[in-house]
């Protein structure tokens, strides 16, 4: 029997990003956050469609490690999440929301600002798109290390919900195992964890400048 799927190599394997005509645009419903927006796109001999999503300025989180080779930790911060009702165990993350600010010293802001620690190495980790079907928000996650604490007067004054934001340090393998358990479920945690994992594997090799260009991100040049 014949596979009518072709083989394709690592180099072919390349998101397209070409964005269709969008013959109508509005914005539906104005959130405290984000918007959702309603748009008419031209697929064309597919015909038109129309597609409603969140319009999200995008966002960048950190994995911090520490630790002996092999024997890594990583530093996870506890949230509760309203729309899944659950208390999750992530990694230190925030919104792309201050003009001109560049992506890898927002990421470096978070880590300040959430878990008090400042990275004397910063790297790129992994790129992707949260839910490409029904929100617009591409997300960068950078790998920090050789990380120090910030001293107790120095360390951003915390209101709100951030004020209940318990921390903690915990082996990468175990990141990992709980995953594959299906004990942690916050998708930003569990592909930093996992890209770390692999990127530790070889040698850390892999890993892209913290400065490289996004040109998938709308909004960020």
């Amino acid at each position: 029997m014949t596979s009518e799927h072709r083989r394709m190599s690592r180099d072919d394997l390349v998101d397209e990003y070409a964005k269709v005509p969008v013959t109508r645009s509005e914005c539906v419903y104005e959130g405290r956050v984000w918007n959702v927006l309603s748009e008419e796109a031209d697929l064309g001999d597919a015909g038109r469609v129309t597609r409603d999503f969140v319009d999200h300025p995008g966002a960048v989180a950190v994995l911090a490690l520490r630790g002996d080779a092999g024997a890594e930790e990583v530093l996870v911060i506890q949230q509760y999440r309203h729309p899944i009702g659950a208390r999750e165990w992530e990694i230190p993350a925030g919104l792309l929301d201050v003009d001109g600010e560049p992506p890898h010293e927002a990421a470096l802001r978070e880590l300040y600002e959430e878990a008090d620690l400042r990275a004397g190495r910063l790297d790129l980790l992994i790129d992707y798109a949260s839910s490409p079907g029904g929100l617009s928000e591409q997300l960068r996650v950078y790998l920090a290390r050789d990380v120090s604490e910030v001293a107790a007067d120095d360390r951003f004054e915390r209101e709100d919900e951030e004020l209940d934001m318990p921390t903690a340090w915990v082996s990468l393998d175990d990141v990992v195992a709980a995953a594959m358990a299906g004990r942690i479920h916050n998708p930003t945690l569990l592909m930093g964890a996992f890209a770390a994992n692999v990127a530790r594997a070889n040698g850390w090799k892999d890993l892209r400048p913290a400065d490289s260009p996004w040109e998938v991100h709308p909004k960020v040049s």
